[in-house]
């Protein structure tokens, strides 16, 4: 026996996250890549694998418990995973005395599969791991073939998602024989990449792993294939709008990509009845919600409802004024829609403006393009308005929270992260620069300019995009004088940037010509009040008109 602790693996930049489910149970048998528990991050519900195989022995943990990197959540008996090999040939005895007694011989019992072994190596098939909650997500390019040889953690294939493109690793090292996809594909979590012969280290004997259930005199099932769908028992009821909720503090089973289609349609999973196993909420038990919420809408209102409340507004053909063409909305483009939409009907919207005046701060920034090009580094105005509100957020701390309405809490957050809002070919994106009142100017005009950069050419990774706390949105190098950026809520602040303009400002005898940048900030009026969005653009013009305040 070898006990073998399992540990939260990289949580794509995530601190702490809540575990909402534990998917298995001491005594329980799991193989490598089996789902342990699944946890919640600020975006989306990720399952954590089991890193081998073997029998859960201890789980150190509970629902509602917040884990992070390297901490142990339950202990693993490697040499476990076939069932306890001990009672094995008792249970197979009594099977053949069981056989012998009726003088008739037992019919075989179905086996799965065992995996292949040839000269101290075996066959794995690699499967598709966690993507954040995404699902359908295409390759755009296969990097192995059949026949090459990879190490552990070479790239296997590049899928594109909404927001970035990324690579899925290899778990093991080995000889591809079988790649399973091709480009164009779309994959989700537990889908068949490829198969490939593996090293088998340990001196166990795999087939043993299948035999449990047979030499029991049980009927054994057939692992279901990855790429299998939950299939549902007997057919599920439509969902009514009289269904009780579960208890408070109860908590829903469901896996992530069914939370993520109930976030996406605005479901509320505790009115949910699950048709799956042990009351498993489905992705078809949520669809049947909608309809049914949908239908009752509708009942109560002649025009075309949209589940929220709201009617919905309905097209003319447009084809009887003249020729039309029609597109599908790329997934970037529909992902924001819906983002923009449910942060404008659900958060009061303020909007605050200011001039600041940056006459001082430019000179001195051009002042320094000689010491830009030493480092190669461009100091454009962006790193000084990154760091006026990192000194902002820390002296007004009202600003860097977020609300949680079902437990009527505020969560405080004691780090300073921001989002700067990137135009790019294939629409917005907002990567995310971390502990801003911790960095420089060069240090910040250099991450910005990566993290733009990589906005641009689609290669952000999901934990980029993650964590920020505000967000500042700059039209400044196209035009415009003011606009009213929409909160990217969970946050409650955006600051919008406008073009600088040379205006005649009055000194106390005369006026003088300043360069003046225009500030448009809007904020949750639930978490922010009108008096505090004041002090705050104020504070901001200040910080920016001399920037030696910014020292101190």
């Amino acid at each position: 026996m070898s006990e073998q602790e399992i540990k939260v693996p990289d949580l794509g930049g995530a601190d702490e996250v809540e575990i909402i489910e534990i998917l298995v149970s001491v005594g329980d048998s799991v193989e490598a890549e089996d789902s342990i528990l699944t946890v919640e991050t600020d975006k989306a519900s990720v399952d954590l694998p089991s890193p081998g195989a073997g029998k859960i022995t201890k789980l150190s943990v509970k629902v509602g418990d917040k884990v992070k990197e390297g901490d142990v959540v339950a202990m693993m008996d490697a040499g476990g995973a076939s069932g306890g090999t001990d009672d094995e040939p008792e249970a197979k005895a009594e099977s053949e005395s069981s056989a012998d007694s009726d003088g008739k011989p037992e019919p075989e019992k179905p086996k799965p599969e065992p995996k292949k072994k040839s000269g101290g190596s075996r066959t794995e098939t690699v499967l598709v791991p966690p993507l954040d909650g995404m699902e359908d997500v295409p390759v755009i390019e296969v990097n192995i073939s059949e026949g090459d040889t990879i190490e552990v953690d070479a790239s296997l294939v590049t899928v594109e998602s909404d927001k970035a493109s990324m690579d899925i690793p290899s778990p093991y090292a080995g000889k591809v024989v079988k790649v399973l996809v091709s480009e164009g594909d779309k994959l989700s979590e537990g889908d068949k990449l490829l198969e490939m012969t593996v090293a088998d280290d340990s001196d166990e004997d795999d087939d043993d792993q299948g035999e449990t259930a047979a030499d029991s005199g049980q009927e054994a099932k057939p692992e279901p294939e990855a790429d299998d769908k939950p299939s549902k028992e007997p057919e599920a009821q439509p969902q009514s709008s009289t269904y009780e909720p579960p208890s408070p503090g109860s908590r829903v089973h469901a896996g992530p990509a069914v939370r993520k289609l109930a976030r996406e349609l605005g479901a509320d999973m505790t009115r949910i009845k699950g048709s799956g196993p042990k009351s498993r909420i489905l992705k078809d038990d949520v669809n049947d919600y909608v309809k049914s919420q949908l239908q009752q809408t509708q009942q109560g209102s002649s025009g075309a409802g949209t589940g929220s409340g709201i009617p919905g507004v309905k097209l003319p053909d447009f084809s009887q004024f003249g020729d039309i063409e029609r597109e599908p909305m790329s997934r970037m483009m529909a992902v924001t829609a819906s983002n923009m939409q449910r942060s404008w009907l659900n958060v009061p919207h303020v909007t605050q403006f200011e001039d600041a005046d940056i006459s001082d701060m430019e000179a001195f920034r051009k002042s320094q393009k000689a010491a830009g090009e030493k480092r190669g580094v461009k100091m454009t105005p962006l790193p000084f308005i990154l760091k006026a509100c990192a000194t902002a957020l820390a002296e007004l701390p009202q600003f860097n929270v977020s609300l949680d309405l079902e437990r009527k809490e505020v969560v405080r957050k004691q780090y300073i992260h921001i989002g700067i809002a990137v135009d790019t070919p294939n629409g917005l994106m907002v990567p995310v620069i971390r502990d801003v009142d911790q960095k420089g100017l060069w240090e910040l005009a250099a991450e910005s300019a990566e993290l733009a950069q990589k906005a641009r050419d689609r290669k952000l990774k999901p934990a980029e995009m993650q964590g920020a706390c505000f967000t500042i949105t700059s039209l400044g190098g196209i035009g415009g004088t003011a606009f009213t950026p929409i909160v990217n809520t969970p946050e409650v602040a955006i600051l919008g940037v406008s073009r600088a303009a040379m205006k005649p400002v009055w000194d106390g005898s005369e006026f003088q010509p300043r360069l003046m940048l225009p500030l448009s900030l809007s904020y949750d009026h639930r978490a922010v009040n009108g008096a505090d969005a004041a002090r705050f653009t104020s504070l901001l013009g200040e910080l920016l008109g001399d920037i030696r305040s910014l020292l101190l």
